[in-house]
């Protein structure tokens, strides 16, 4: 069987092929993807998120002191309790009825890169505008403007508990000596370590700490908002990598500014995140020649991310690494939403426990649930993280089942692995499917398949 380049992308660099869309006809197709992954009219604010956390700790504030909580509250603890499963569908709605599909893999990617949860209820809301603000305006832009985006957002300030830390010799700690008060390096570690130059770079715990206390007065609240607050930050120069930032008139958020601009152009930044984008999209091992070649580009380009993503889409590896990544639960899901035919207007249009039984419920079950990673260094990418017994036989009951809770009638399983796979299916999986003794059977085998987990 016989396929080009447009089955090719949409299976290994979007969320597969669609009956009701064509797949992406040249490079220049799956470019215009990021363009259109911003963020949308649904967006999310950090003053929205706060407005519900407010309200929601003022109902925990009147339960605690026996008093009846205000209508705004109780409305607000619904919300945030709500939010999570509507991130899911609204993700899922702009990822079904992309295109190509780049874009929404990407903020798919770039999300996890920068993971940052909400750990507590309350903070619900803060992760949603977190992707609104941070990730989605910055996919198809530079990379420096992204990094200081997330790495200054509300939502990383709370989740690596930058909002607690001060500088040793900061007017706020100063005056308080009995209070045991200091550095948080979390988020300067996490900056270097998972964010930039990756693990093993040359950078030493004295860059960390230097770097930690350069980030002293980023603060935020909820009812205050963000600010940078030079009462708390460590005063004085800090050298990060060998060059000096701040000094007696410390700049604040220029100084932080400048230092993330200069992590996102070094040369260990380029090949790091360049080897994080080609295990994503290509393989667990990918070819040192794509990496490299993707490092180049970002160094020549100071990390202009669409000309970095201009080399992973042209490159030959593309194709000769079909089927050596593992789809993720989320990645399957909508993959397999796409397959059947199904839309955003459809999915919207699902009640609330429809769409539970049919998306929700199944993610965690597959070992992912939604944007609950364990740590800040986000979900793996290896294949035995995904494929063990447990997950696979719930990859095998969501095939079962999620078919015919979207659909009242499945489709002809022999005209789906035509336009499911566009040629790229197994010999074996050509052979069995028509032989199916029921509609069911057969789009049950497609996607329990090896061929439709995998891409």
């Amino acid at each position: 069987m016989s396929f080009g380049f447009p089955e090719l992308a949409a299976i290994r660099l979007g969320f597969g092929l669609s009956p009701l869309m064509p797949p992406p006809a040249d490079a220049a197709a799956v470019l215009a993807g990021p363009v259109h992954a911003g963020p949308g009219p649904e967006a999310w604010t950090t003053a929205e998120a706060s407005r519900l956390a407010l309200a929601s700790r003022e109902g925990v504030k009147a339960r605690r002191e026996g008093r009846p909580e205000s209508s705004e509250s109780v409305e607000a603890d619904r919300r945030l309790g709500a939010l999570p499963a509507e991130d899911l569908r609204r993700r899922v709605i702009r990822a079904v009825d992309d295109p190509a599909g780049f874009g929404e893999r990407l903020v798919q990617f770039w999300c996890d890169h920068f993971t940052a949860r909400a750990v507590n209820k309350v903070n619900t809301g803060l992760a949603l505008a977190y992707q609104d603000e941070a990730i989605r305006p910055h996919v198809n832009g530079r990379f420096e403007d992204m990094l200081f985006a997330a790495e200054t957002h509300p939502m990383m300030l709370v989740y690596l508990d930058q909002i607690s830390s001060r500088g040793p010799n900061s007017p706020f700690v100063k005056r308080r000596p009995e209070r045991t008060l200091g550095l948080n390096e979390n988020l300067a570690r996490e900056a270097m370590e998972l964010h930039t130059l990756g693990v093993g770079a040359s950078y030493s715990q004295k860059d960390v700490r230097q770097l930690a206390e350069l980030l002293t007065g980023l603060s935020f609240s909820h009812a205050e908002g963000f600010s940078f607050k030079q009462v708390i930050a460590e005063p004085g120069a800090e050298t990060v990598l060998g060059k000096s930032y701040g000094g007696n008139r410390r700049g604040g958020l220029e100084d932080i500014r400048a230092a993330f601009r200069d992590l996102a152009r070094r040369p260990e930044t380029a090949l790091y995140v360049s080897g994080k984008l080609a295990v994503h999209f290509v393989s667990d091992d990918p070819p040192q020649d794509l990496v490299q070649a993707m490092a180049d580009v970002w160094r020549d380009t100071d990390g202009d991310l669409p000309q970095v993503y201009r080399v992973l889409v042209t490159h030959p590896a593309l194709a000769s690494t079909l089927r050596a990544k593992v789809r993720q639960p989320f990645d399957l899901t909508v993959t397999g939403l796409r397959a059947l035919g199904v839309t955003g207007q459809q999915i919207a249009a699902l009640d609330d426990q429809t769409f539970r039984r049919a998306v929700w419920n199944h993610l965690p079950l597959m070992g992912q649930p939604w944007n609950q990673p364990k740590g800040p260094d986000g979900w793996p990418e290896d294949a035995e993280a995904w494929i063990a017994p447990q997950t696979m036989a719930a990859r095998i009951n969501w095939a079962l089942r999620m078919p015919r809770l979207m659909l009242p009638e499945l489709p002809d399983p022999r005209e789906m692995l035509v336009s499911a796979f566009g040629g790229t299916q197994s010999e074996q999986l050509a052979w069995a499917v028509p032989k199916a003794e029921s509609a069911a059977e057969g789009v049950v085998l497609i996607l329990a398949s090896g061929d439709f987990n995998r891409r």
